[in-house]
């Protein structure tokens, strides 16, 4: 009895979390449905909207006394009276060219937007002649994604620096790390605002704006900035292992992380007075920030819009800011728009002094676990070179780490085996005498120091690293692409090759339910190996289940991430040859090849097994 509710605890917890993961993490896409309509997003920008496109995104927003309402984005945004093209939209107004060896685009001299931005490094799919990945978009098209800083002022300052506004270019026309360029604006009253623009040779650009003031009069003004977003993104992902949407660390508020759904349905969440952080959109990989002075205070707030084109904003508005007669006033913000690289982000929190910008990649609550194991394999991956590799030599060094918990559960399994005859014994001896039959039992296992749960602990101890592995697999961009061997060219992706066709032999396309790789084949035959290893289960429903779950998980893995499918195929090589050795050590039989061999015996009618057996006098 106490073997069967074991074994059924183990197989019940095992089934549950892989189905809980299914439901609730890998959602209803695999990852390469996600791929695939994320491509399909981004040619559908180059098409006409049903209702037309905005002309200019934003127009610019009325000015009132009341600061907070200086910010872009809740005027209404009047369709164009022709669609446009991300091509065509690019040429209605002057830019800026960029070119830095991570990122290429421009920004948009009316505004200072930063609204056309392409990764370098980064691909569409593993083809390296696909497109490059496309962060930024004018707000001319379906799908505008720009960041924008401007000014809120009042009748005292007169005009200031808003969506609208066209700067002029001082000197240089191109921005690379080594070339800032500077743009200038006066307004009527004569204040003068002097934006100089700067990006390092990764993803971070540098907004330094000087604003003089050479009235009579001290002036206050409040900056802004925001990202915005048109239309909720096609390819954002419906799992709930990682947020995608807006996001943001407001200071002592901490991490805050609000769906699209979340900000469609409460349309304004404000945040005040708050000193250090950042706020902006996040994707999976890539994200749009901007980082306010981390000393100084500063509202923030994250909208929905319907008025107009649907879009998202993430914003914020610092405390005013006085310009006494004569003076001037210098103000730095930061803008981030890029790769989430874990040691990239890592410098700029420290480097820039940055509160929490670690929190922009999302290790989840079980970061405790998640990130040690990250960088454990990012640094194994700097000696092999693969990240395959650096799962397997991880593999192997968590086995170490568990094997004084896995080697005891072995033993007592060990022991168990053993015990068989005299549990048997008992078994019939008490057979009408179910409380003393537990009794003896558990007589038994303290006599001989056998632990009843032993057989658990191997599963359960797995269930943390598994989890660990696959978020770090999901969420960071280092595996995303990242080849192992022959055909797994992504560990990141489900295996794409298929048994129902013959692993591509065949010429015919597979439904998604069907494609079960060659890993996760190769997972489930160790599964069934590792089952194997112990003696066949009298019990009818016990020995069906040793035969199907091997089947079982291996569909439902097939789905997972490939790295994380080889993970499991190893650990459970590993832990084969672990069980043989200890089982040999503790002079147990080995039952894996008697168990084979009687697969293929045909098997004696249950009458005739009966009437061989002895009778007993």
């Amino acid at each position: 009895m106490e073997k069967n509710r074991n074994f059924f605890l183990t197989i019940a917890l095992s089934i549950l979390i892989l189905t809980l993961w299914q439901v609730f993490y890998l959602g209803p896409k695999t990852e390469a449905q996600r791929e695939q309509a994320r491509i399909e997003a981004l040619n559908n920008q180059a098409k006409p909207a049903a209702n037309g496109s905005p002309s200019s995104g934003v127009p610019q927003a009325n000015i009132s006394q009341n600061a907070s309402q200086g910010i872009p984005g809740q005027a209404t945004d009047a369709p164009a009276a022709q669609p446009l093209t991300r091509e065509v939209a690019l040429t209605q107004s002057k830019r800026i060219s960029i070119d830095t060896p991570h990122v290429r685009g421009s920004i948009n001299t009316t505004g200072a937007r930063l609204d056309d931005l392409y990764l370098k490094d980064y691909r569409e799919t593993v083809d390296p002649k696909s497109p490059e990945i496309e962060l930024l978009a004018p707000s001319g098209i379906k799908q505008g994604y720009f960041a924008e800083l401007g000014f809120a002022g009042n009748e005292a300052t007169g005009t200031v620096p808003g969506p609208a506004t066209v700067w002029n270019i001082e000197g240089n026309d191109k921005l690379t790390p080594s070339t800032p360029v500077t743009l200038t604006f006066a307004n009527e009253k004569g204040i003068q605002f002097k934006r100089v623009i700067s990006v390092d040779e990764n993803y971070m650009f540098t907004m330094e704006d000087t604003v003089t003031n050479p009235t009579g009069n001290a002036v206050s003004l409040n900056a802004y900035g925001r990202v915005t977003r048109f239309e909720k993104p096609e390819h954002a992902n419906g799992t709930y292992v990682l947020h995608e949407g807006l996001i943001g660390v407001i200071g002592d508020q901490g991490l805050q992380e609000v769906s699209y759904s979340k900000v469609e349905d409460k349309k304004n969440l404000s945040f005040d007075k708050a000193t250090g952080g950042w706020v902006g959109i996040t994707d999976k990989y890539w994200a749009a920030t901007l980082i306010p002075p981390q000393g100084e205070s500063y509202d923030a707030r994250f909208s929905y819009f319907t008025d107009g084109q649907p879009r998202y904003q993430a914003d914020f508005l610092s405390a005013p800011v006085t310009i006494a007669a004569g003076q001037s006033a210098t103000i730095k913000n930061h803008v981030f728009a890029g790769a989430k690289e874990v040691s990239l982000i890592n410098a700029y929190e420290k480097n820039l002094g940055i509160k929490q910008f670690e929190l922009l990649i999302d290790w989840g609550w079980f970061y405790f676990i998640t990130k040690p194991m990250f960088y454990l394999i990012d640094w194994i991956y700097k000696f092999s070179g693969n990240f395959g590799i650096a799962i397997l030599v991880v593999t192997v060094l968590l086995k170490a780490l568990f094997f004084p918990l896995a080697n005891k559960s072995y033993k007592s399994m060990a022991r168990m085996k053993m015990m068989q005859p005299a549990m048997m014994e008992i078994r019939e001896k008490y057979a009408d005498d179910k409380v003393k039959q537990q009794q003896e039992m558990m007589q038994l296992y303290k006599r001989e120091k056998i632990n009843p749960l032993a057989g658990c602990w191997p599963v359960l101890v797995q269930i943390p690293v598994f989890f660990a592995l696959y978020k770090v697999l999901y969420v960071t961009i280092e595996m995303r692409h990242a080849p192992f061997f022959g055909w797994i060219h992504d560990l990141a992706a489900p295996d794409p090759t298929s048994l129902f066709n013959l692993f591509g032999l065949l010429p015919w396309g597979v439904p998604a339910f069907l494609m079960i790789g060659v890993w996760p084949v190769i997972m489930g035959i160790t599964m069934f190996l590792q089952m194997r290893m112990n003696p066949t289960p009298p019990d009818p429903t016990q020995a069906a289940i040793f035969t199907w779950m091997p089947i079982i998980f291996t569909f439902m893995l097939a789905a997972f991430p490939a790295g994380l499918v080889i993970y499991w195929a190893w650990n459970n090589t590993l832990s084969i040859i672990q069980q043989a050795v200890i089982m040999k050590r503790q002079g147990a039989k080995i039952e894996l090849f008697d168990n084979l061999k009687g697969m293929f015996k045909k098997k004696q009618p249950a009458a005739a097994v009966k009437a061989d057996k002895p009778v007993k006098k």
